[in-house]
C-alpha cells in the first residue's frame, strides 16, 4: 500500500520530533517533555509503522525494543584490534611511563613536538565496538580477545544512549562510509541493586558487581532480556575509520559529543605529567559520589600522530595506561548477623564477615541497615556476599550470591527481646525501625554518653568510645551526670 505524502511528511516529522526527545533524556540527561508526553508520542509513531510497515527502518526509534531470542552468537573480527592498557598504581608508575614515552619520541625524532594527555574515568563495565556504514548503526561487538568478539547488534540496539543513526549531518552532508566507535557498557549502581534484588527474591543466581551485570545482560541470547535492564553507555574513542579527518583523541571525544554519543563531560586535557597526576586524585577522591563503578583513570596521549609513532607492546599501546583504583566490592562469607542497640533504643542489624580487602581496608563487619533491607536482599548468615566500601562510606552488604548457598542458610528474624538488657522489642504501626522500650537500658546508656562526650557535642578530649565502655562497665559512670564527678583518683 502507497504511503500518502501527507502521512509520510506527518511520520518524519513525528520520528525527527521522537530522535530529539530520546537524545535529550537518555544522552544529554536534560529532559524537555515528562515521561508520558514522550511515551505518547512513541506509540504514535509505532502505530504508523504498524499501518504503513514499508517506513519501518532499521534505525527507527521503535526498533529498540527486543527481538527474537538468538540461537547464539555469531564472532566478529574487528577492524582493528581493540588493545589491552598496561596499568599503573602509584604517582611514580605515571611518572616512568611517561619518561619512557618521552626517550622513545626522541630516537624517533619528535622530542621537541610537545605532548599533551587527556584523562578519563575508566568505567567498570563491558568495553564494546559500535560500527555505523553510511552514518547508521549497522554492527554492535564485544571485545572478546581483542581480535575477535561477539556480534551482539541486538542487544545494543535496546540501549537507548547508543544512536541508531549518527547525529548533526544535514541532507546532502557527506557522511563517513564507515566508523567504528567504542565505549563502555555499564549498568548504574541503583540498577544494579535493584537487578540483585530482584533476583534474589526470585530465587536467581545474583551477580557480583556491576561490571558482571552488564556483561551478563550484553551476552543474553534474548534481547528482551537486555531491553529490561537499565544499561547505559559512556563512549571514550574512535578506533577504525574512513572519511574522518581527526588528528587528536580530544578533536574525537568532541566528534562523538556531535553526533550524538555520550562522553563524559569531566574528561579533561592537560599539559603535562603533573597536572594528570592531579587528575587521578581527583577522581578518586570522587569516586564514591559517581553513579557508577570507576576502577581507575585512562590516560592518553591526545596525539595521533604520537600515538603512531609510540605504537604498541604485545597487546598494550604505550600511549596509554591505565592508573588504577583499590576495588570498592568484594566478596566474603557472612558469619553472623548481630544486633547493636543505639542510644535511642533502637535496634540496628550488622554482618560479621570473613576479613576481606574492600577499598584498600580490611573489613570485618558491615551495615545491614534494618529487618525490611535484610529480607528485601534476601541475606541470611553463612551466605557468601558482596561487600561494598566507597571512599569514606561505612561498609555495607549489597546482596547475596545465592548460587553459592549450600541449602543450610536460614531467613534471618529480629530478635524478639533486647539482646542488652532483656527487655521486649517492639515496633510502631507502619515503621521498619524495631526498638527496645527500656530506658535503663545498659546498651543506650552507653550510646547515650558517647554521643555526649563526641565531637558533635561536647567535644570532651582524652574520653573516646572505649574509655567511656569501660567507666560504664565498672560501674563510675552510669549516666552524663557522673562524667563531671571523675576525678585523677577516679
Amino acid at each position: 500500500m502507497a504511503v500518502p505524502d501527507e502521512v509520510r511528511r506527518h511520520y518524519e516529522e513525528l520520528r525527527r520530533v521522537v530522535e530529539h526527545h530520546a537524545y535529550r533524556y537518555y544522552v544529554l540527561d536534560q529532559p524537555e517533555i515528562s515521561d508520558e508526553e514522550y511515551d505518547a508520542l512513541f506509540r504514535e509513531l509505532q502505530a504508523i509503522e504498524d499501518e504503513y510497515p514499508e517506513l519501518r527502518t532499521p534505525d527507527s526509534p521503535t526498533q529498540r525494543v527486543g527481538g527474537e531470542p538468538l540461537k547464539e552468537f555469531a564472532e566478529v573480527r574487528h577492524l582493528q584490534p581493540m588493545l589491552s592498557l598496561a596499568n599503573a598504581r602509584s604517582a611514580d608508575e605515571l611518572i616512568a611511563w611517561d619518561r619512557r614515552n618521552r626517550r622513545l619520541l626522541e630516537a624517533d625524532g619528535l622530542g621537541d613536538v610537545p605532548i599533551r594527555y587527556v584523562t578519563e574515568p575508566k568505567i567498570d563495565g563491558l568495553a564494546i565496538s559500535l560500527i555505523y556504514r553510511e552514518g547508521v548503526f549497522v554492527l554492535g561487538a564485544t571485545r572478546g580477545n581483542g581480535i575477535v568478539g561477539e556480534d551482539v547488534t541486538a542487544n545494543l540496539r535496546t540501549i537507548h544512549a547508543i544512536p541508531l543513526r549518527l547525529r548533526g549531518y544535514a541532507d546532502g552532508e557527506a557522511v563517513p562510509p564507515v566508523v567504528e566507535v567504542r565505549g563502555e557498557v555499564y549498568l548504574p549502581l541503583a540498577g544494579f541493586t535493584r537487578l540483585n534484588e530482584q533476583r534474589a527474591q526470585a530465587g536467581l543466581p545474583t551477580f557480583a558487581n556491576p561490571r558482571n551485570a552488564a556483561a551478563g545482560s550484553i551476552r543474553q541470547l534474548d534481547p528482551a532480556v537486555a531491553a529490561a535492564r537499565p544499561l547505559s553507555l559512556w563512549t571514550y574513542g574512535i578506533g577504525y575509520s574512513e572519511g574522518l579527518a581527526l588528528e587528536t583523541h580530544w578533536q574525537a571525544l568532541a566528534w562523538l559529543r556531535e553526533r550524538g554519543f555520550r562522553v563524559h563531560p569531566d574528561i579533561e586535557l592537560h599539559e603535562d605529567i603533573d597536572s594528570v597526576i592531579e587528575a587521578c586524585k581527583r577522581w578518586g577522591e570522587r569516586r564514591a559520589r559517581l553513579d557508577f563503578d570507576i576502577d581507575g583513570v585512562v590516560i592518553k596521549i591526545d596525539s595521533f600522530r604520537l600515538q603512531d609513532a609510540l605504537g604498541a607492546v604485545a597487546h598494550d599501546p604505550r600511549w596509554a595506561i591505565a592508573f588504577k583504583f583499590a576495588p570498592t566490592t568484594a566478596t566474603t562469607k557472612l558469619r553472623a548477623i548481630e544486633v547493636s542497640v543505639g542510644r535511642t533504643g533502637v535496634l540496628t542489624p550488622y554482618a560479621v564477615l570473613d576479613p576481606v580487602e574492600v577499598g584498600g581496608v580490611i573489613v570485618k563487619s558491615a551495615t545491614l541497615h534494618n529487618e525490611e533491607d535484610i529480607h528485601r536482599k534476601d541475606i541470611r548468615p553463612g551466605d557468601t556476599v558482596i561487600v561494598q566500601r566507597a571512599g569514606d562510606v561505612i561498609p555495607q552488604v549489597v546482596g547475596p550470591l545465592t548460587q553459592e548457598r549450600t541449602g543450610a542458610e536460614q531467613v534471618w528474624h529480629m530478635p524478639t527481646h533486647c539482646p542488652s538488657c532483656g527487655a521486649r522489642v517492639v515496633r510502631d504501626e507502619g515503621e521498619v525501625a524495631v526498638r527496645c522500650p527500656n530506658r535503663s537500658c545498659p546498651a543506650q546508656i552507653v550510646e547515650s554518653i558517647k554521643h555526649f562526650v563526641s565531637k558533635d557535642a561536647m567535644d570532651i578530649e582524652g574520653l573516646g568510645e572505649e574509655a567511656v565502655t569501660a567507666l560504664h562497665e565498672a560501674g563510675v559512670v552510669t549516666n552524663v551526670g557522673d562524667l563531671y564527678d571523675l576525678n585523677l583518683s577516679t
